[in-house]
Protein backbone atom coordinates (compact mmCIF):
# COMPACT_ATOMS: atom_id res chain seq x y z
CA UNK A 1 0.00 0.00 0.00
CA UNK A 2 1.30 3.29 -0.72
CA UNK A 3 1.59 5.89 2.56
CA UNK A 4 0.39 9.30 2.48
CA UNK A 5 3.29 11.73 3.43
CA UNK A 6 2.19 13.97 6.35
CA UNK A 7 0.53 16.93 5.78
CA UNK A 8 2.40 20.25 6.74
CA UNK A 9 -0.22 23.06 8.15
CA UNK A 10 1.34 26.71 8.73
CA UNK A 11 0.93 27.71 12.40
CA UNK A 12 -0.89 30.66 12.10
CA UNK A 13 -3.73 28.54 10.73
CA UNK A 14 -4.11 27.27 14.25
CA UNK A 15 -4.61 30.34 15.80
CA UNK A 16 -7.13 31.59 14.02
CA UNK A 17 -10.44 31.38 16.44
CA UNK A 18 -13.07 31.45 13.39
CA UNK A 19 -13.58 29.96 10.34
CA UNK A 20 -11.64 31.14 7.46
CA UNK A 21 -10.45 30.43 4.00
CA UNK A 22 -7.07 30.65 3.06
CA UNK A 23 -6.92 29.90 -0.61
CA UNK A 24 -3.71 30.18 -2.52
CA UNK A 25 -3.52 32.20 -5.35
CA UNK A 26 -1.99 32.68 -9.06
CA UNK A 27 -2.04 34.88 -11.64
CA UNK A 28 -1.28 31.39 -13.62
CA UNK A 29 -3.95 29.15 -12.40
CA UNK A 30 -7.53 30.65 -12.63
CA UNK A 31 -9.69 29.64 -9.40
CA UNK A 32 -13.25 30.40 -8.05
CA UNK A 33 -13.37 32.50 -5.74
CA UNK A 34 -15.50 32.95 -2.81
CA UNK A 35 -17.19 36.43 -3.01
CA UNK A 36 -16.80 38.65 -0.27
CA UNK A 37 -20.11 39.11 1.08
CA UNK A 38 -20.41 35.77 1.50
CA UNK A 39 -17.30 35.32 3.53
CA UNK A 40 -17.89 38.06 5.60
CA UNK A 41 -21.54 36.61 6.10
CA UNK A 42 -19.43 33.02 7.37
CA UNK A 43 -16.94 34.66 9.43
CA UNK A 44 -19.67 36.22 11.37
CA UNK A 45 -21.82 33.12 11.83
CA UNK A 46 -22.17 31.01 14.66
CA UNK A 47 -19.00 28.90 15.86
CA UNK A 48 -19.11 25.22 17.54
CA UNK A 49 -19.92 26.77 20.96
CA UNK A 50 -23.10 28.22 19.87
CA UNK A 51 -24.07 25.13 19.03
CA UNK A 52 -23.28 23.40 22.35
CA UNK A 53 -25.21 23.59 25.61
CA UNK A 54 -23.64 25.59 28.32
CA UNK A 55 -24.15 23.17 30.71
CA UNK A 56 -21.36 20.62 32.28
CA UNK A 57 -22.62 17.16 32.02
CA UNK A 58 -21.38 14.69 34.92
CA UNK A 59 -19.56 11.61 33.36
CA UNK A 60 -21.54 8.02 34.87
CA UNK A 61 -20.48 6.70 38.10
CA UNK A 62 -19.64 2.85 36.92
CA UNK A 63 -23.24 1.05 37.77
CA UNK A 64 -25.00 3.53 37.89
CA UNK A 65 -28.16 3.51 35.91
CA UNK A 66 -28.92 6.47 33.07
CA UNK A 67 -32.44 7.32 32.20
CA UNK A 68 -32.77 7.68 28.73
CA UNK A 69 -35.06 10.25 27.17
CA UNK A 70 -36.90 10.22 23.49
CA UNK A 71 -37.06 12.96 21.35
CA UNK A 72 -40.61 13.11 21.82
CA UNK A 73 -41.84 13.22 26.02
CA UNK A 74 -44.56 10.98 27.36
CA UNK A 75 -46.82 13.65 27.80
CA UNK A 76 -46.39 14.60 24.01
CA UNK A 77 -48.09 11.04 23.02
CA UNK A 78 -50.80 11.17 25.47
CA UNK A 79 -54.33 11.15 23.43
CA UNK A 80 -56.25 13.81 25.30
CA UNK A 81 -59.69 11.99 24.57
CA UNK A 82 -59.10 12.99 21.21
CA UNK A 83 -61.60 9.88 18.93
CA UNK A 84 -60.09 7.19 17.15
CA UNK A 85 -62.57 5.70 14.84
CA UNK A 86 -61.64 2.14 13.50
CA UNK A 87 -62.78 0.21 10.23
CA UNK A 88 -61.16 -3.03 9.61
CA UNK A 89 -60.53 -5.13 6.36
CA UNK A 90 -59.61 -8.75 5.26
CA UNK A 91 -59.00 -11.49 8.07
CA UNK A 92 -59.96 -12.32 11.45
CA UNK A 93 -55.99 -11.25 12.05
CA UNK A 94 -57.13 -7.74 11.13
CA UNK A 95 -59.63 -7.67 13.26
CA UNK A 96 -56.85 -9.08 16.20
CA UNK A 97 -54.78 -6.30 15.05
CA UNK A 98 -57.98 -3.67 15.79
CA UNK A 99 -58.07 -4.84 19.10
CA UNK A 100 -54.35 -4.75 19.78
CA UNK A 101 -53.92 -1.13 18.50
CA UNK A 102 -57.02 0.26 20.27
CA UNK A 103 -55.62 -1.27 23.49
CA UNK A 104 -52.70 0.70 22.89
CA UNK A 105 -54.19 3.80 22.54
CA UNK A 106 -56.68 3.64 24.96
CA UNK A 107 -53.46 3.24 27.34
CA UNK A 108 -52.62 6.75 26.43
CA UNK A 109 -55.75 8.79 27.18
CA UNK A 110 -57.29 8.02 23.25
CA UNK A 111 -61.46 7.36 23.19
CA UNK A 112 -62.81 5.17 20.36
CA UNK A 113 -66.07 6.39 18.51
CA UNK A 114 -68.50 4.05 16.32
CA UNK A 115 -69.97 7.54 14.82
CA UNK A 116 -67.29 8.86 11.63
CA UNK A 117 -68.66 12.21 12.02
CA UNK A 118 -67.31 12.20 15.59
CA UNK A 119 -63.61 11.06 14.79
CA UNK A 120 -60.27 13.26 15.30
CA UNK A 121 -58.42 9.79 13.65
CA UNK A 122 -59.42 7.94 11.31
CA UNK A 123 -57.36 4.36 11.23
CA UNK A 124 -58.07 1.79 8.29
CA UNK A 125 -56.68 -1.87 9.08
CA UNK A 126 -56.21 -3.00 5.79
CA UNK A 127 -55.47 -6.37 3.40
CA UNK A 128 -53.26 -6.56 0.52
CA UNK A 129 -53.84 -10.70 -0.30
CA UNK A 130 -55.81 -9.78 -3.55
CA UNK A 131 -56.14 -6.72 -5.59
CA UNK A 132 -59.56 -6.55 -5.06
CA UNK A 133 -59.21 -6.37 -0.90
CA UNK A 134 -56.49 -3.15 -2.05
CA UNK A 135 -58.48 -1.18 -4.19
CA UNK A 136 -61.61 -1.09 -1.94
CA UNK A 137 -59.35 0.74 0.24
CA UNK A 138 -58.15 3.35 -2.15
CA UNK A 139 -61.33 4.04 -2.65
CA UNK A 140 -62.30 4.60 0.93
CA UNK A 141 -59.11 6.60 1.47
CA UNK A 142 -60.37 9.10 -1.90
CA UNK A 143 -63.61 9.01 0.23
CA UNK A 144 -61.82 10.14 3.57
CA UNK A 145 -59.61 12.65 1.89
CA UNK A 146 -62.65 14.75 0.35
CA UNK A 147 -63.63 14.28 4.31
CA UNK A 148 -60.86 15.54 5.77
CA UNK A 149 -60.87 18.73 3.33
CA UNK A 150 -64.28 19.71 4.12
CA UNK A 151 -63.46 19.61 7.71
CA UNK A 152 -60.42 21.61 7.04
CA UNK A 153 -62.93 24.43 5.75
CA UNK A 154 -64.28 24.74 9.59
CA UNK A 155 -61.30 24.51 10.95
CA UNK A 156 -61.65 20.92 12.11
CA UNK A 157 -58.54 18.77 11.29
CA UNK A 158 -59.36 15.21 11.20
CA UNK A 159 -56.30 12.66 11.26
CA UNK A 160 -55.85 9.72 8.50
CA UNK A 161 -53.90 6.49 9.10
CA UNK A 162 -53.63 3.18 6.78
CA UNK A 163 -52.16 0.19 9.47
CA UNK A 164 -51.25 -3.57 8.58
CA UNK A 165 -50.44 -4.98 5.46
CA UNK A 166 -51.34 -2.74 2.78
CA UNK A 167 -49.12 0.42 5.18
CA UNK A 168 -46.15 -2.31 4.82
CA UNK A 169 -46.52 -3.02 0.90
CA UNK A 170 -47.40 0.36 -0.48
CA UNK A 171 -45.70 3.02 2.19
CA UNK A 172 -44.21 4.86 -0.50
CA UNK A 173 -47.25 5.44 -3.02
CA UNK A 174 -49.43 6.39 0.00
CA UNK A 175 -47.00 8.94 1.79
CA UNK A 176 -45.46 10.71 -1.30
CA UNK A 177 -47.16 9.78 -4.12
CA UNK A 178 -51.02 9.65 -3.51
CA UNK A 179 -50.25 11.87 -0.34
CA UNK A 180 -53.57 10.44 1.43
CA UNK A 181 -52.79 9.71 4.38
CA UNK A 182 -50.85 11.13 7.80
CA UNK A 183 -49.54 7.74 9.05
CA UNK A 184 -48.45 4.21 8.53
CA UNK A 185 -48.05 1.88 10.97
CA UNK A 186 -47.58 -1.68 9.41
CA UNK A 187 -47.76 -5.02 11.56
CA UNK A 188 -45.34 -4.61 13.53
CA UNK A 189 -45.21 -1.06 14.79
CA UNK A 190 -48.40 -0.46 16.47
CA UNK A 191 -46.94 -0.34 20.16
CA UNK A 192 -45.56 3.41 17.87
CA UNK A 193 -48.62 4.65 17.40
CA UNK A 194 -48.90 7.18 20.05
CA UNK A 195 -45.93 8.65 18.75
CA UNK A 196 -46.77 8.64 15.05
CA UNK A 197 -50.00 10.51 15.84
CA UNK A 198 -47.87 13.24 17.49
CA UNK A 199 -45.42 13.75 14.89
CA UNK A 200 -48.83 13.74 12.40
CA UNK A 201 -50.60 16.35 15.01
CA UNK A 202 -47.37 18.64 14.12
CA UNK A 203 -48.03 18.79 10.36
CA UNK A 204 -45.62 15.80 9.53
CA UNK A 205 -46.16 12.21 7.88
CA UNK A 206 -45.19 9.70 9.78
CA UNK A 207 -44.34 6.42 9.28
CA UNK A 208 -42.93 3.09 10.68
CA UNK A 209 -43.58 -0.49 8.69
CA UNK A 210 -40.41 -2.11 10.05
CA UNK A 211 -40.73 -5.61 10.35
CA UNK A 212 -39.67 -7.34 13.67
CA UNK A 213 -38.09 -10.88 13.61
CA UNK A 214 -39.75 -11.08 17.62
CA UNK A 215 -43.09 -9.04 17.69
CA UNK A 216 -45.90 -10.61 19.26
CA UNK A 217 -47.06 -8.25 21.22
CA UNK A 218 -47.73 -10.82 24.10
CA UNK A 219 -47.90 -8.45 26.65
CA UNK A 220 -50.67 -6.34 25.21
CA UNK A 221 -53.95 -7.29 26.34
CA UNK A 222 -56.36 -6.88 23.42
CA UNK A 223 -59.83 -5.17 23.94
CA UNK A 224 -61.87 -7.58 22.83
CA UNK A 225 -65.35 -6.08 20.99
CA UNK A 226 -66.95 -9.43 20.10
CA UNK A 227 -70.39 -9.39 19.41
CA UNK A 228 -72.54 -9.21 22.71
CA UNK A 229 -69.32 -11.15 23.95
CA UNK A 230 -69.85 -14.56 23.28
CA UNK A 231 -67.20 -15.27 20.83
CA UNK A 232 -63.25 -13.93 20.90
CA UNK A 233 -60.29 -14.51 18.74
CA UNK A 234 -56.68 -15.23 20.37
CA UNK A 235 -54.06 -14.53 18.20
CA UNK A 236 -51.17 -17.13 19.29
CA UNK A 237 -48.34 -16.33 16.00
CA UNK A 238 -47.74 -14.22 13.35
CA UNK A 239 -46.01 -14.26 10.20
CA UNK A 240 -45.30 -17.14 7.75
CA UNK A 241 -42.55 -19.11 7.37
CA UNK A 242 -44.52 -21.12 4.35
CA UNK A 243 -43.33 -19.13 1.36
CA UNK A 244 -46.25 -20.34 -1.20
CA UNK A 245 -45.88 -18.81 -4.49
CA UNK A 246 -48.83 -16.72 -4.78
CA UNK A 247 -49.25 -15.25 -1.42
CA UNK A 248 -47.76 -11.81 -0.38
CA UNK A 249 -47.63 -12.45 3.92
CA UNK A 250 -44.37 -13.55 4.50
CA UNK A 251 -43.60 -10.00 2.63
CA UNK A 252 -46.46 -7.61 4.41
CA UNK A 253 -46.24 -9.77 7.93
CA UNK A 254 -42.67 -11.11 8.15
CA UNK A 255 -41.09 -14.42 9.34
CA UNK A 256 -43.07 -16.80 12.02
CA UNK A 257 -42.83 -16.24 15.38
CA UNK A 258 -44.79 -17.57 18.47
CA UNK A 259 -46.63 -15.98 21.10
CA UNK A 260 -45.26 -17.75 25.09
CA UNK A 261 -48.26 -20.36 26.15
CA UNK A 262 -48.50 -18.31 29.02
CA UNK A 263 -49.18 -15.01 27.79
CA UNK A 264 -51.91 -17.11 25.48
CA UNK A 265 -53.40 -18.93 28.76
CA UNK A 266 -53.30 -15.78 30.74
CA UNK A 267 -55.76 -14.03 27.92
CA UNK A 268 -57.95 -17.35 27.49
CA UNK A 269 -58.65 -17.62 31.20
CA UNK A 270 -59.88 -13.74 31.28
CA UNK A 271 -62.27 -14.57 28.48
CA UNK A 272 -63.17 -16.69 30.47
CA UNK A 273 -64.13 -15.11 33.38
CA UNK A 274 -65.37 -12.79 31.25
CA UNK A 275 -68.26 -15.59 30.51
CA UNK A 276 -66.79 -15.92 26.88
CA UNK A 277 -67.95 -19.14 25.08
CA UNK A 278 -66.01 -19.91 21.94
CA UNK A 279 -62.24 -19.17 21.62
CA UNK A 280 -60.86 -19.29 18.20
CA UNK A 281 -56.28 -19.96 18.01
CA UNK A 282 -55.32 -17.18 15.72
CA UNK A 283 -52.23 -17.09 13.42
CA UNK A 284 -51.10 -17.05 9.67
CA UNK A 285 -49.90 -20.68 9.90
CA UNK A 286 -51.55 -21.54 13.14
CA UNK A 287 -50.62 -25.05 13.64
CA UNK A 288 -47.25 -24.50 12.93
CA UNK A 289 -46.64 -22.92 16.90
CA UNK A 290 -43.27 -23.02 18.37
CA UNK A 291 -42.83 -21.60 21.53
CA UNK A 292 -39.37 -21.25 22.69
CA UNK A 293 -39.57 -18.99 25.08
CA UNK A 294 -38.80 -20.96 27.98
CA UNK A 295 -35.72 -23.47 28.90
CA UNK A 296 -37.71 -26.25 29.44
CA UNK A 297 -39.66 -26.40 26.06
CA UNK A 298 -36.10 -26.02 24.15
CA UNK A 299 -35.71 -29.86 23.88
CA UNK A 300 -34.33 -31.81 20.44
CA UNK A 301 -37.17 -32.91 18.64
CA UNK A 302 -37.80 -32.09 15.40
CA UNK A 303 -41.02 -30.70 14.11
CA UNK A 304 -43.17 -33.34 12.57
CA UNK A 305 -45.71 -33.02 9.62
CA UNK A 306 -48.11 -34.69 8.01
CA UNK A 307 -47.54 -37.83 6.41
CA UNK A 308 -46.46 -37.43 2.42
CA UNK A 309 -46.02 -33.58 3.42
CA UNK A 310 -42.69 -31.34 3.01
CA UNK A 311 -41.57 -28.03 3.46
CA UNK A 312 -38.40 -25.93 1.89
CA UNK A 313 -37.33 -24.94 4.90
CA UNK A 314 -35.19 -27.14 7.18
CA UNK A 315 -37.31 -28.82 10.19
CA UNK A 316 -37.24 -27.23 13.05
CA UNK A 317 -36.11 -28.28 16.53
CA UNK A 318 -37.70 -28.06 20.23
CA UNK A 319 -40.45 -26.09 21.44
CA UNK A 320 -43.66 -26.14 22.58
CA UNK A 321 -45.79 -27.63 19.84
CA UNK A 322 -49.24 -26.76 18.81
CA UNK A 323 -50.60 -29.89 20.19
CA UNK A 324 -49.22 -29.20 23.66
CA UNK A 325 -50.40 -26.00 23.19
CA UNK A 326 -54.01 -27.28 22.69
CA UNK A 327 -54.18 -29.31 25.23
CA UNK A 328 -53.58 -26.69 27.88
CA UNK A 329 -56.21 -24.23 26.12
CA UNK A 330 -58.99 -26.78 26.17
CA UNK A 331 -58.33 -27.38 30.15
CA UNK A 332 -58.97 -23.87 31.16
CA UNK A 333 -62.86 -24.16 30.92
CA UNK A 334 -64.64 -27.36 29.67
CA UNK A 335 -67.58 -25.67 28.83
CA UNK A 336 -65.85 -23.14 26.21
CA UNK A 337 -65.71 -24.10 22.73
CA UNK A 338 -62.02 -23.82 21.30
CA UNK A 339 -61.51 -23.81 17.29
CA UNK A 340 -58.31 -22.23 15.52
CA UNK A 341 -57.46 -21.29 11.90
CA UNK A 342 -55.94 -20.80 9.93
CA UNK A 343 -53.72 -23.86 9.32
CA UNK A 344 -51.46 -25.27 6.90
CA UNK A 345 -52.48 -29.12 5.71
CA UNK A 346 -48.77 -30.00 6.31
CA UNK A 347 -48.81 -29.63 10.40
CA UNK A 348 -51.51 -32.12 10.75
CA UNK A 349 -49.27 -34.98 12.75
CA UNK A 350 -51.50 -37.62 14.63
CA UNK A 351 -50.73 -36.13 18.06
CA UNK A 352 -53.07 -33.18 16.85
CA UNK A 353 -56.11 -34.93 15.24
CA UNK A 354 -56.32 -37.14 18.51
CA UNK A 355 -56.34 -34.31 20.78
CA UNK A 356 -58.62 -32.92 18.65
CA UNK A 357 -61.13 -36.47 18.59
CA UNK A 358 -60.73 -36.95 22.35
CA UNK A 359 -61.37 -33.15 23.75
CA UNK A 360 -65.21 -32.34 23.75
CA UNK A 361 -64.94 -28.90 23.84
CA UNK A 362 -62.45 -28.78 20.77
CA UNK A 363 -64.68 -28.58 17.92
CA UNK A 364 -64.51 -31.19 15.31
CA UNK A 365 -64.29 -29.11 12.67
CA UNK A 366 -60.80 -28.17 10.37
CA UNK A 367 -59.72 -25.54 7.68
CA UNK A 368 -57.90 -27.64 5.25
CA UNK A 369 -56.60 -25.29 2.39
CA UNK A 370 -56.13 -27.00 -0.67
CA UNK A 371 -55.86 -24.22 -3.07
CA UNK A 372 -56.20 -26.25 -6.08
CA UNK A 373 -56.58 -30.20 -7.11
CA UNK A 374 -54.04 -30.54 -9.41
CA UNK A 375 -50.32 -31.24 -8.28
CA UNK A 376 -49.04 -29.66 -11.19
CA UNK A 377 -50.56 -26.27 -9.77
CA UNK A 378 -49.80 -27.24 -6.33
CA UNK A 379 -46.21 -27.81 -7.28
CA UNK A 380 -45.85 -24.16 -9.10
CA UNK A 381 -47.93 -22.75 -6.09
CA UNK A 382 -45.14 -24.20 -4.15
CA UNK A 383 -47.44 -26.19 -1.06
CA UNK A 384 -45.28 -28.96 -0.28
CA UNK A 385 -47.61 -31.77 -0.93
CA UNK A 386 -49.54 -33.81 -4.44
CA UNK A 387 -53.06 -34.33 -4.75
CA UNK A 388 -52.80 -37.72 -3.34
CA UNK A 389 -50.77 -36.77 -0.63
CA UNK A 390 -53.84 -34.20 0.49
CA UNK A 391 -56.46 -36.87 -0.34
CA UNK A 392 -54.57 -39.44 2.06
CA UNK A 393 -54.50 -36.89 5.01
CA UNK A 394 -58.20 -36.27 4.10
CA UNK A 395 -58.88 -40.01 5.11
CA UNK A 396 -56.85 -40.49 7.68
CA UNK A 397 -58.27 -36.93 9.65
CA UNK A 398 -61.68 -38.54 8.60
CA UNK A 399 -60.90 -41.91 10.62
CA UNK A 400 -59.45 -40.35 13.77
CA UNK A 401 -62.38 -38.12 13.56
CA UNK A 402 -65.77 -39.60 12.01
CA UNK A 403 -67.88 -37.00 12.62
CA UNK A 404 -65.31 -33.69 11.81
CA UNK A 405 -66.29 -31.18 9.11
CA UNK A 406 -64.38 -29.65 6.84
CA UNK A 407 -63.22 -26.39 5.06
CA UNK A 408 -61.01 -25.14 2.73
CA UNK A 409 -60.11 -22.18 -0.09
CA UNK A 410 -59.07 -22.59 -3.71
CA UNK A 411 -57.91 -20.18 -5.83
CA UNK A 412 -59.03 -20.67 -9.59
CA UNK A 413 -56.94 -19.52 -12.30
CA UNK A 414 -53.18 -19.93 -11.01
CA UNK A 415 -50.32 -19.26 -13.39
CA UNK A 416 -50.19 -21.58 -15.77
CA UNK A 417 -53.80 -23.58 -15.10
CA UNK A 418 -54.85 -25.48 -17.96
CA UNK A 419 -58.53 -26.90 -17.84
CA UNK A 420 -57.82 -30.18 -17.05
CA UNK A 421 -55.87 -28.55 -13.89
CA UNK A 422 -59.13 -27.04 -12.92
CA UNK A 423 -61.72 -30.11 -13.89
CA UNK A 424 -59.09 -31.93 -11.10
CA UNK A 425 -59.93 -29.25 -8.99
CA UNK A 426 -63.53 -29.83 -8.89
CA UNK A 427 -63.05 -33.57 -8.57
CA UNK A 428 -61.30 -32.79 -5.71
CA UNK A 429 -63.90 -30.92 -4.21
CA UNK A 430 -66.74 -33.43 -5.56
CA UNK A 431 -64.69 -36.56 -3.61
CA UNK A 432 -63.86 -34.39 -0.22
CA UNK A 433 -66.96 -33.28 0.48
CA UNK A 434 -67.03 -29.96 2.45
CA UNK A 435 -69.16 -27.81 4.95
CA UNK A 436 -67.68 -23.97 4.08
CA UNK A 437 -65.18 -23.08 1.11
CA UNK A 438 -63.47 -19.90 0.61
CA UNK A 439 -62.80 -19.73 -2.87
CA UNK A 440 -61.03 -16.63 -5.33
CA UNK A 441 -59.83 -15.88 -8.71
CA UNK A 442 -56.25 -15.94 -8.47
CA UNK A 443 -55.04 -11.85 -8.56
CA UNK A 444 -50.94 -11.73 -8.75
CA UNK A 445 -49.18 -9.80 -5.70
CA UNK A 446 -45.73 -7.94 -6.38
CA UNK A 447 -42.40 -9.48 -4.43
CA UNK A 448 -44.04 -13.06 -4.21
CA UNK A 449 -42.38 -15.85 -5.93
CA UNK A 450 -45.14 -15.77 -8.76
CA UNK A 451 -44.36 -12.33 -9.60
CA UNK A 452 -40.90 -12.74 -10.74
CA UNK A 453 -40.76 -16.29 -11.78
CA UNK A 454 -44.20 -16.93 -13.51
CA UNK A 455 -46.81 -15.68 -15.70
CA UNK A 456 -50.01 -14.76 -14.90
CA UNK A 457 -51.30 -16.23 -18.52
CA UNK A 458 -55.00 -17.19 -17.64
CA UNK A 459 -57.83 -14.55 -18.97
CA UNK A 460 -59.55 -12.62 -16.32
CA UNK A 461 -62.88 -13.88 -18.22
CA UNK A 462 -61.38 -17.54 -17.70
CA UNK A 463 -60.71 -17.47 -14.25
CA UNK A 464 -63.97 -15.74 -13.70
CA UNK A 465 -65.63 -18.93 -15.35
CA UNK A 466 -63.49 -20.96 -12.96
CA UNK A 467 -63.84 -19.73 -10.36
CA UNK A 468 -68.36 -19.44 -10.83
CA UNK A 469 -67.85 -23.73 -11.55
CA UNK A 470 -66.10 -24.30 -8.79
CA UNK A 471 -68.43 -22.09 -6.52
CA UNK A 472 -71.82 -24.44 -8.15
CA UNK A 473 -70.25 -27.46 -7.28
CA UNK A 474 -68.94 -26.62 -4.05
CA UNK A 475 -72.24 -25.64 -2.90
CA UNK A 476 -73.72 -28.29 -4.42
CA UNK A 477 -71.05 -30.86 -2.21
CA UNK A 478 -72.12 -28.81 0.93
CA UNK A 479 -75.94 -28.82 0.27
CA UNK A 480 -75.42 -32.77 0.20
CA UNK A 481 -73.59 -33.03 2.92
CA UNK A 482 -75.67 -30.76 5.02
CA UNK A 483 -78.81 -32.36 3.96
CA UNK A 484 -77.27 -35.46 5.83
CA UNK A 485 -78.34 -33.82 8.97
CA UNK A 486 -81.60 -33.49 8.69
CA UNK A 487 -83.16 -35.32 12.02
CA UNK A 488 -79.79 -34.96 14.54
CA UNK A 489 -79.87 -33.27 17.37
CA UNK A 490 -76.81 -30.51 17.05
CA UNK A 491 -75.34 -28.37 20.46
CA UNK A 492 -75.48 -24.59 18.62
CA UNK A 493 -73.92 -21.86 20.50
CA UNK A 494 -76.47 -18.79 20.10
CA UNK A 495 -75.07 -15.95 18.51
CA UNK A 496 -77.76 -13.64 18.73
CA UNK A 497 -80.83 -12.89 16.51
CA UNK A 498 -81.24 -13.78 13.13
CA UNK A 499 -79.87 -11.19 10.32
CA UNK A 500 -83.14 -11.90 8.19
CA UNK A 501 -85.78 -12.17 11.03
CA UNK A 502 -85.80 -11.21 14.37
CA UNK A 503 -88.33 -13.88 15.17
CA UNK A 504 -85.84 -16.06 14.67
CA UNK A 505 -81.97 -16.63 16.91
CA UNK A 506 -79.45 -18.09 14.92
CA UNK A 507 -75.95 -19.80 16.47
CA UNK A 508 -73.35 -22.38 15.14
CA UNK A 509 -72.74 -26.12 15.84
CA UNK A 510 -69.69 -27.85 16.67
CA UNK A 511 -68.65 -28.06 12.91
CA UNK A 512 -69.38 -24.34 12.48
CA UNK A 513 -72.05 -24.51 10.38
CA UNK A 514 -74.89 -21.69 10.31
CA UNK A 515 -78.53 -23.26 12.33
CA UNK A 516 -81.68 -20.63 12.76
CA UNK A 517 -84.59 -21.09 14.76
CA UNK A 518 -87.84 -19.78 16.38
CA UNK A 519 -88.19 -17.80 19.50
CA UNK A 520 -91.43 -19.51 19.46
CA UNK A 521 -90.32 -22.79 19.97
CA UNK A 522 -87.83 -21.47 22.89
CA UNK A 523 -90.13 -20.53 24.80
CA UNK A 524 -92.73 -23.08 24.55
CA UNK A 525 -90.52 -26.21 24.62
CA UNK A 526 -87.07 -24.52 27.07
CA UNK A 527 -87.88 -24.45 30.60
CA UNK A 528 -86.16 -21.23 32.01
CA UNK A 529 -86.87 -18.04 33.62
CA UNK A 530 -84.15 -16.25 31.83
CA UNK A 531 -84.26 -15.84 28.07
CA UNK A 532 -82.21 -17.48 25.51
CA UNK A 533 -79.35 -15.43 24.23
CA UNK A 534 -76.37 -14.92 22.97
CA UNK A 535 -73.99 -17.39 24.92
CA UNK A 536 -76.27 -19.89 25.84
CA UNK A 537 -76.13 -23.41 24.21
CA UNK A 538 -79.16 -25.07 23.01
CA UNK A 539 -79.88 -28.43 21.79
CA UNK A 540 -81.74 -28.25 18.32
CA UNK A 541 -83.43 -30.75 16.28
CA UNK A 542 -82.49 -30.06 12.15
CA UNK A 543 -85.59 -30.33 10.09
CA UNK A 544 -84.00 -28.91 6.82
CA UNK A 545 -80.81 -27.76 5.30
CA UNK A 546 -79.44 -25.72 2.55
CA UNK A 547 -75.82 -25.50 1.04
CA UNK A 548 -75.11 -22.96 4.02
CA UNK A 549 -77.51 -23.07 6.97
CA UNK A 550 -79.88 -25.24 8.68
CA UNK A 551 -83.22 -24.61 9.97
CA UNK A 552 -84.16 -26.66 13.40
CA UNK A 553 -86.34 -26.62 16.69
CA UNK A 554 -84.89 -25.88 20.03
CA UNK A 555 -85.18 -28.56 22.37
CA UNK A 556 -83.62 -27.78 25.83
CA UNK A 557 -81.15 -25.30 27.26
CA UNK A 558 -77.87 -27.30 27.35
CA UNK A 559 -73.38 -27.09 27.80
CA UNK A 560 -70.74 -28.87 26.15
CA UNK A 561 -70.40 -30.64 29.53
CA UNK A 562 -74.02 -31.84 29.86
CA UNK A 563 -74.92 -32.03 26.06
CA UNK A 564 -74.89 -35.96 26.29
CA UNK A 565 -76.83 -36.57 28.93
CA UNK A 566 -79.34 -33.49 27.92
CA UNK A 567 -79.66 -34.28 24.06
CA UNK A 568 -83.25 -35.90 24.12
CA UNK A 569 -84.53 -32.96 27.08
CA UNK A 570 -87.79 -31.55 26.48
CA UNK A 571 -90.43 -29.53 28.63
Amino acid sequence: MRTLKSLSVPKHWLRIPRLTFNVPTSSSQKRTAVSDSFKTRLACGPSLKDFAKGVSAPLPVAGEQIEEHGYLSGDLEMGNSRKVYFETYGCQMNVNDTEIAWSILQKKGYQRTASLSEADVVLLVTCSIREKAEQTIWNRLQQLTAMKKKRLATNSSIKIGVLGCMAERLKTKLLEKEKLVDVLAGPDAYRDLPRLLTVADGGQQASNVLLSLEETYADVMPVHRAPQGHSAFVSIMRGCDNMCSYCIVPFTRGRERSRPASSILEEVRMLSDQGVKEVTLLGQNVNSYRDTSEVQFCGSEQTKLSRGFNTIYQAKQGGLRFSDLLDRVSRVDLDMRIRFTSPHPKDFPDEVLHLIAERRNVCKQIHLPAQSGSSQVLKAMRRGYTREAYLDLVRNIRQIIPDVSLSSDFISGFCCETEDDHQQTLSLIREVGYNVGFLFAYSMRKKTHAFHWLQDDVPAAVKQRRLEECINVFREEAARINAALIGSTQLVLVEGESKRSAEDLCGRTDGNIKVIFSKDDVQRTICSSAPISAGHYVLVKILSANSQTLRGRALSQSSLIGAATHRDATC
